[in-house]
């Protein structure tokens, strides 16, 4: 049986077996075993936060053969220790940083990873990447990571590790050494410094304290993401400007453990802009112009034309703050402050060497061009361009509102309003006419947003483009065939039914799927996983209504045919529709109670829908 890592806490009891029921204890015994053996081979343990302990059935070992080294002996906010855990061969590991008077209490700052096909991040309580585990059980020796000293930092912090040799055998907690802020007491116990140590000042100055939006709107320019966010908050994109005379303030805040950066533009596509950068390069955060030329990677500038850097990392936020005059004529590519642009703000992964890759998602936008030395303005933007907005909401009016109430209608009101008549025809009839010619519309209008927006095809939305030209044509030829429908005693009206309910049906299945696809491209990226769990539940609620009025048919037929005895053999040659509009006045009250509850669930999957498109509707507006 192969071995797998778990750390976790273990429940385990000795001397009370016999005090459980026999299929109690057998089920308990089975459980911890289970749990025991498939355990968490990837290294993501955070059971393991508080105890540190591994739930593998046996003791901890007594005698480390494992050691724990630093680089320094002391520490301010936001400085980086260089960690290193090392010895014989090794599968699992757990780190973490504690108060060194309270080797109980939650973990202590942040981690950073120099390879991460080795360690991971893990978060403990509610601290970003307070920890660091292994990624599978391959044999180690040797573990290399940096702890970031949070702002908020006790006197003096302690590094313990729990190392997993083999399965029945590790060590728990083993203590490392201890680094101390300046003028704090000498710490207890000794600390293993390497010989490379170096010292951990900055060529550039360290931001003591998070920012804040005081000021915004009055007397600096601010864009933040959410609006009206806490540039302190670990969910917060904000970017600020400050004129002071000739030159002005940048403060740049968001949650990234890569890089951050913002760029003046004269249109809302990449190319031609003016860029700053700050980028986690190496454990420190090195800021930087740029100029970017169409979508290739930007070229940093050899020559800096900023000032007053200065920076802070701390629980995954980066922030930087500089400052640049107003106009930089010497500069090639540096834009004048006091002309009007629009305002890209993104965020990416970096390599350890600085190197920065694409962003993951759409950068947020500004609405318009902004003069950010004008009037001060505090203002949001958005990730997903107006086109692709309109697109996503017409698509979900269509898919969610006005196709399945159209379904709903056809398929179980004509014999609830086949005596009431709008414009000349059956009201079921024109009902679920107007709402499918509506479906037609606005998935025709919203077909042709994103191609307007991209000049052309997008090589980078994946399926979802194929799946809505399928639907897209499913649309048109559902609409043509139903142009062309035979009258009701034709003899082709049965195949033209099997084939109107057959492409309705594919038609609305593979719009569900593209519509799952689309919301989570990076041009429309609704929250996750709130998105899926959505649309889940109005796939659930949209069959959950249909099979409750398909339930309700087949009951009512049987009451009918209870009632009707002398008529069975009739009744069993119509279809359902049929048998609910019989003539016999013997059952027309139960026919007026059948269909009084068929309108009472359609408004109930009317008001439910609207709810569904909605929720969908503000999550778009949000982004």
């Amino acid at each position: 049986m192969a071995i797998l890592l778990r750390l976790g806490p273990c429940n385990r009891r000795t001397g009370s077996k016999m005090e459980l029921p026999g299929l109690a204890f057998a089920v308990w015994m089975f459980v911890c075993f289970y749990a025991s053996v498939d355990g968490y081979p990837s290294g993501k343990v955070r059971e393991a936060c508080t105890s540190m302990i591994p739930c593998h059935g046996s003791s901890p070992q007594p005698s480390p053969e494992h050691t724990i080294t630093v680089n320094g002996t002391e520490f301010k906010p936001g400085d980086n220790i260089e960690v290193h855990l090392s010895g014989p061969d090794f599968e699992g590991f757990f780190i973490q940083a504690r108060d060194a008077e309270h080797l109980d209490s939650p973990a202590v700052g942040s981690f950073m990873l120099v390879d991460r096909r080795l360690s991971q991040l893990l978060t403990c309580g509610h601290t970003k990447n307070s920890a660091v585990s292994h990624t599978s059980k391959a044999k180690k020796k040797y573990i290399k990571v940096y702890w970031i000293a949070p702002g908020d930092a006790p006197k003096r912090v302690q590094f313990l590790a729990t190392v997993v040799k083999k399965y029945k055998t590790f060590w728990v907690k083993i203590p490392g050494p201890i680094v101390s802020q300046p003028n704090a007491p000498s710490p207890t116990t000794p600390l293993h410094a390497t010989s490379e140590a170096i010292s951990t000042s900055h060529p550039v100055s360290y931001l003591s304290k998070p920012f804040n939006a005081s000021g915004c709107g009055s007397m600096k320019f601010c864009i933040r993401n959410p609006s009206n966010c806490d540039p302190e908050s670990a969910s917060c994109f904000f970017l600020s400007f400050q004129q002071d005379k000739s030159s002005v303030f940048i403060e740049m805040s968001g949650p990234s453990e890569g890089y951050l950066a913002f760029a003046l533009s004269h249109d809302q596509w990449m190319g031609g802009d003016d860029a700053y950068l700050c980028i986690n390069e190496d454990h420190r955060i090195h800021v930087s112009t740029a100029y970017l030329k169409g979508r290739s990677p930007p070229v940093l500038d050899s020559e800096n034309a900023l000032e007053d850097v200065s920076w802070r990392l701390v629980h995954g936020v980066l922030q930087c703050s500089f400052r640049r005059s107003i106009r930089l004529p010497a500069y090639k590519g540096r834009f004048n402050l006091d002309a009007s642009y629009y305002i890209f703000l993104a965020d990416g992964e970096a390599s350890e060497g600085g190197l920065i890759y694409k962003h993951r998602r759409q950068p947020l936008i500004t609405s318009g061009i902004y003069n950010v030395t004008g009037l001060p303005q505090d203002i949001g933007g958005s990730r997903s361009p107006r086109l692709i907005k309109a697109h996503g909401a017409l698509m979900f009016v269509a898919w969610i509102t006005t196709v399945g109430i159209g379904v709903i209608v056809a398929r179980f009101f004509k014999p609830v309003w086949s005596h009431s008549f709008l414009l000349g025809k059956e009201m079921w009839f024109q009902v679920h006419r107007m709402l499918m010619l509506t479906t037609v519309m606005l998935t025709s209008i919203s077909f042709v947003l994103p191609f307007i927006y991209r000049g052309g095809w997008s090589q980078q939305a994946g399926f979802h483009p194929y799946l809505g030209c399928t639907v897209m044509a499913l649309t048109i030829f559902q609409a043509l065939m139903a142009g062309f429908r035979p009258s009701r005693h034709a003899p082709r009206r049965q195949l033209f039914n099997w084939f109107h309910w057959s492409t309705g049906t594919t038609a609305r299945i593979l719009a569900v799927v593209t519509m799952f696809l689309g919301m989570d491209l990076p041009a429309l990226d609704l929250p996750d996983p709130w998105d899926t769990y959505t649309m889940i539940g109005f796939v659930a609620w949209h069959v959950g209504i249909d099979v409750l009025l398909e339930i309700h048919s087949y009951c009512l037929v049987r009451k009918v045919e209870v009632i009707e005895d002398d008529r069975v053999q009739i009744l069993q040659s119509l279809t359902s529709a049929e048998a609910e509009t019989g003539t016999s006045m013997a059952f027309l009250p139960l026919l007026l109670q059948g269909h009084l509850f068929k309108q009472i669930v359609l408004t109930i999957y009317v008001c439910g829908n609207i709810v569904f498109l909605i929720a969908f509707l503000a999550a778009i507006n949000q982004i």
